[in-house]
């Protein structure tokens, strides 16, 4: 286990398993399947308590909210971290560039600048 940005995982380009991972869950979670899921849930609770099921029901229930929901949380964090992470690259570049064209010559920064675009899709 490290503890180094989630964005700075695995190869230069080539995002880490855990990267495609977050990725497809992060794609599965915005789905409308998972919203029917969530929403078949929801109601699953409703209805355990309002039909007085047992409370072994109702802890189910509730346990699989409440793991749904630290999940997600989890998820939401990756994803905002790794979307922190382009845009300060890309802030990063466009300001070398720009010192780069102040100072009447193109070099690393402006090959950094063409990188950095769609670096939010790569990561």
């Amino acid at each position: 286990m490290t503890f180094e940005h989630p964005a700075k995982e695995g190869e230069e380009n080539e995002p880490g398993r855990f990267a495609k991972l977050a990725e497809l869950a992060s794609n599965f979670t915005s789905s409308a399947g998972f919203s029917v899921f969530c929403v078949l849930l929801v109601a699953a609770f409703i209805v355990v308590h309002v039909l007085h099921l047992d409370t072994s029901w109702q802890h189910l229930v509730g346990d699989a909210m409440g793991a749904v929901a630290l999940l997600l949380l989890a998820l939401l964090k990756n994803s905002e971290r790794r979307a922190e992470h382009a845009i300060q690259v890309k802030l990063n570049a466009i300001a070398a560039a720009l010192l780069e064209q102040q100072e009447g010559e193109w070099g690393q920064a402006h090959k950094d600048l063409h990188k950095a675009i769609g670096l939010e899709d790569r990561q």
